[in-house]
């Protein structure tokens, strides 16, 4: 077996007593190259040592302010300040919590309110997003210079990052990781861009590092294994774009949500020079893998995992031939098994579970007790997703549950569905996903106006841009006068996905 940082030679998890996540990403030479940041008009190459004086000077301001456990939110787009701020917040034994620059009011709200943070280390643009909702400390101006911040003594279960996720119920969920998650991510990130770490590595994602996939897919693994990460800002993804960027950075190694992959087919855009390309969030196909090895004449990785465990199986195109439709093989430190009703292991199909253990599992739910232990089946985390074993592949099935998969973005219905509900000519609604050729599903709202009201599509839409993330809005609104409901009152989501499924169909 190879060997993986954090773990045995027999693939057991070997975590030291003393573990800080930021000082895992900072091991490295004053001198070696850590960001090439090309959010501006030129390059500008960030250095271990330079990167490691900007996390102090946030340390030192951030020190006589928050405490060991305190919540500090991030609310910053791909940038050094971004890897600055995690990772003086971590340095210090505070829980950074990510917010992404697309929310609007109602979805900062939630999240911050919810982790109840200190304040929010952002800038100028972040700052007007925040309003009056938290205090916001603007990351250039923080800075103060002094000697060096000591490492906070944390443990492998002292909290670090609290990731908000979305679900079918209720307002999203605060997966709280503990600093052993970075060394839970590093033997599936090496996997899947065939063992990270080539002389001339440099890794890119165009997924913002708000989200587990950005942050511990691509930038802390990177600066963790002493591979350069590629900042970078794409208002809106473009074959065309992602190309330049490619070049101006000198990227080898990147992690392609599945539909940047189509929209690089659809525009025939292949991309030179690239080593691995890695991909994960959705189930490739037979097709698409043929046309990476194509364009990019390699093997297109697919891995799998959630917020709440990530990165536990994955391909790996040096070492086997993919199997299409099939999201590899399980990943070195993570026991993987496919359940029954009963909770007990099947070689049928059932529910992908996590063994306890994992490296790269949550502590728990953020103050929800009662969500934790239902996440739970005996020694095993249940994922939410339906799978089979195919020899040592692990086949998805398909989601158990109704969270919308689109463009990358994992969508609770229930959150735009109560954002609707606040709008005064709305009596009820159903939201789910609808099949679409480029983004895997669309976010489509079937709506019920109060007698005597009126709203049109794009009012609609508006009101949701406005209070939640940009990317969630109900792409398609169809009025109906009456939505299919339980005997107690809940919407049946089944027979709306039927619905938006025969409409492709039709």
């Amino acid at each position: 077996m190879r060997k993986y940082p954090g773990l045995t030679s027999d693939g057991s998890w070997s975590l030291p007593a003393e573990l800080n996540m930021a000082a895992q990403a900072m091991a490295h030479a004053p001198a070696a190259l850590a960001i090439i940041d090309l959010t501006g008009p030129e390059r500008r190459d960030i250095s271990h040592g330079q990167l490691a004086e900007m996390v102090d000077g946030l340390a030192r301001y951030m020190q006589p302010r928050i405490q060991a456990g305190d919540r500090v939110g991030v609310l910053l787009s791909q940038s050094p300040w971004c890897a600055a701020a995690h990772l003086a917040i971590w340095k210090l034994g505070a829980v950074s919590v990510p917010l992404f620059k697309l929310f609007k009011r109602d979805a900062l709200a939630s999240r911050s309110g919810d982790a109840g943070v200190a304040f929010v280390l952002t800038d100028a643009d972040g700052a007007e997003l925040l309003g009056d909702l938290a205090e916001a400390v603007l990351v250039d101006q923080a800075g103060r210079s002094g000697d060096p911040v000591a490492f906070a003594a944390t443990r492998p279960e002292t909290p670090a990052v609290l990731i908000y996720t979305s679900g079918t119920t209720g307002s999203p969920k605060g997966a709280l990781h503990g600093h052993r998650v970075l060394t839970g991510h590093l033997p599936g990130v090496s996997v899947s861009h065939d063992h990270l770490g080539h002389p001339g590595d440099c890794l890119w994602t165009p997924a913002d590092w708000a989200w587990i996939g950005g942050l511990f897919d691509v930038l802390m693994p990177g600066l963790a294994l002493g591979v350069p990460v590629v900042a970078a800002r794409l208002d809106k993804f473009s074959p065309e774009a992602c190309a330049d960027l490619v070049r101006r950075g000198d990227i080898r190694n990147v992690f392609f949500p599945p539909t940047a992959l189509r929209m690089l087919k659809a525009a025939g855009q292949g991309l030179d020079g690239l080593r691995s390309v890695a991909s994960g969030g959705e189930p490739l196909g037979a097709e698409m893998l043929a046309w990476g090895q194509a364009h990019f004449g390699l093997t297109i990785n697919e891995f799998y995992g959630q917020t709440e465990c990530n990165m536990v199986a994955s391909s790996c195109g040096v070492d086997y031939a993919p199997r299409p439709g099939c999201i590899g093989k399980p990943v070195p430190g993570h026991e993987l098994a496919v359940l029954d009703g009963d909770g007990h292991p099947t070689s049928e199909e059932g529910d992908v579970a996590v063994r306890r253990g994992s490296a790269s599992m949550m502590l728990e739910y953020w103050n929800r007790p009662a969500e934790t232990a239902a996440k739970f089946c005996g020694d095993w985390l249940v994922t939410g997703d339906r799978g089979i074993w195919e020899d040592d592949f692990l086949r998805f099935v398909g989601r158990e549950d109704d969270v919308i998969t689109s463009s990358g973005y994992r969508i609770g219905p229930a959150e735009i569905e109560d954002c609707l509900m606040t709008h005064p000519s709305v009596a009820t609604v159903g939201v789910v996903g609808k099949p679409d050729p480029m983004r895997t599903e669309i976010v489509k709202a079937y709506v019920v106006l109060k007698d005597g009201a009126e709203a049109t599509e794009k009012e609609l839409q508006d009101y949701v841009k406005a209070r939640l993330a940009q990317y969630s809005y109900p792409r398609e609104i169809a009025f109906l006068d009456a939505l299919p409901m339980t005997v107690t009152g809940k919407v049946i989501r089944k027979e709306l996905k039927a619905r938006a499924a025969g409409e492709v169909r039709a």
